[in-house]
């Protein structure tokens, strides 16, 4: 698709009002506290075999796929499907059915570990993406390695040239010293923490867009006015940045995304290093400056073969401690983001709460249940829209995607029950799905807090398609009457 045709769809799913759009309910309307009442949720079978890992709205149906928790599953290439299924795209396919797109957030590092056939980016690293094509009904016609030797795919974004665009949230490499988990990356053979181009249906070429930057990347969206990608930084014990990333050719003219461009990160104008990690006002805004990141790729020295001098700590927070320095804001833990009408929604996985008071580590930065934020493409303004009172109405909120009808519908990462939670237009939260895969987790006892992750709807509305993470991963379609949920 070319850009014209893509701004032109834009305009004529908005009405004509490219700037406010089904979500311009969210900035003119106080959030409510209250839940609407006809959403409650029963226990639904699986279609697949009858086991009840979802509780849905009445009248809807699913069926899970792809459960690595189970017996071995082995792709079309061959491969054994790896687990931690996380974000994730869906695209039009052949004969009505649906190309997937599905990360894969598996870290660590093994010689020559790389799953999938093919030449990997890294051939000791241990993630990636695979694809899926399956019907409106969950049912698997096609599967296979899409990319592979990446690291802690997480989650990324959707783009209208037909790709997904997944993102490393991590920085290890060789030149790196070991990370939270204390794995030596001696044997990794190349740097980590970027963003990949994956088109639906085929395979990615595996060339990192290096100048996006190099830091734990969780997801991405795009701007098809201005051709600009808008990327999300989930950095677990450190403060977070929201960035963006300016090609050298708007990608809809050259029909990829192209390496060589600018990164820049969000500040608060007239505020430097504002801290929006803690409780904001409600419907706080602000007006917006991009401040220039002048080393976003880094390379530290290494000897190969010995302990890389830079530690993990050092490498995570470079890119966004020159950002800083020159004002940029932070937040907590931002993860999943999505593009509509000239607006960008992310998701402050943790913020709210009280402030951490600085960039230092704490174990897991933010003391909040999350917030929601709106960037305003064209106005260059900044949105709180919607900040939880609490883990009952929304906790941890993670990967987010749009509904045709206006709906945010957030995944839940928290250490509790998970649901799929829906924000509408009016600012309620409801809720969407809740999780009751079993986990059992010895000596403890059963549990079911695995997250939700990779939410995404068919191209028609007809199926929402998400994963939960599981000790393994499983996916869903789940499909009903969307309307009647006014999801």
């Amino acid at each position: 698709m070319d850009r014209r045709s893509v701004l032109r769809g834009a305009a004529v799913a908005a009405g004509g009002a490219v700037l406010g759009g089904p979500f311009a309910g969210f900035l003119a309307r106080e959030a409510a506290a209250g839940q609407p009442p006809h959403r409650d949720l029963r226990p639904v079978p699986d279609l697949r075999d009858g086991t009840v890992r979802l509780w849905l709205p009445e009248g809807f149906q699913y069926r899970s796929f792809h459960d690595k928790d189970g017996p071995v599953i082995t792709l079309d290439d061959g491969t054994t499907l790896p687990g931690r299924h996380d974000g994730m795209a869906a695209f039009p396919g052949p004969d009505g059915n649906v190309w997937l797109v599905r990360n894969h957030e598996v870290n660590g590092n093994s010689p020559g570990g790389a799953f999938g056939p093919g030449d990997p980016y890294d051939g000791a690293a241990l993630g990636g993406t695979t694809t899926v094509l399956v019907t409106p009904f969950g049912e698997v016609v096609e599967s296979f390695t899409s990319i592979n030797g990446t690291m802690m795919n997480c989650s990324g974004g959707p783009m209208p040239w037909g790709s997904w665009v997944t993102c490393e949230e991590t920085i290890n490499g060789p030149d790196v010293g070991p990370d939270f988990t204390g794995t030596p990356n001696v044997d990794l053979e190349q740097p980590h923490g970027f963003i990949f181009d994956v088109p639906a249906g085929g395979q990615s070429d595996r060339k990192p867009i290096r100048k996006a930057g190099r830091f734990a990347h969780e997801a991405v969206a795009f701007d098809p006015h201005e051709g600009i990608l808008y990327l999300t930084e989930d950095n677990f014990a450190f403060a977070s940045g929201f960035y963006r990333y300016i090609p050298p050719e708007h990608p809809m003219d050259a029909g990829r995304l192209l390496d060589g461009g600018r990164l820049q990160m969000l500040a608060v104008a007239g505020t430097p290093n504002a801290d929006l990690a803690k409780s904001q006002r409600k419907h706080a805004t602000f007006d917006v400056t991009w401040v220039d990141i002048d080393d976003p790729d880094p390379d530290f020295p290494y000897t190969p073969g010995e302990p890389a001098p830079t530690s993990n700590d050092e490498a995570i927070t470079y890119v966004g401690e020159q950002g800083r320095a020159r004002g940029a804001a932070w937040f907590s833990r931002l993860e999943g983001c999505v593009y509509d009408h000239g607006m960008i929604y992310f998701c402050s996985t943790q913020g709210g709460g009280e402030s951490e008071g600085g960039t230092g580590p704490t174990g897991g930065y933010g003391n909040g249940h999350g917030q929601i934020w709106a960037y305003n493409t064209h106005a260059g303004t900044l949105k709180m829209l919607y900040e939880s009172p609490g883990e009952e109405k929304l906790d941890f909120p993670d990967n987010v995607t749009t509904s045709a009808r206006g709906t945010l519908v957030l995944c839940e990462d928290g250490p509790g029950d998970n649901y799929l939670r829906g924000l509408n237009r009016g600012g309620q939260i409801f809720d969407i799905a809740l999780n009751r895969l079993r986990r059992n987790d010895p000596p403890h006892e059963p549990r079911f807090d695995e997250e939700f992750a990779g939410t995404t709807f068919s191209q028609d509305g007809h199926t929402l398609y998400v994963n939960i993470q599981s000790s393994d991963g499983v996916t869903f379609a789940i499909w009903g009457p969307w309307q009647k949920i006014r999801v």
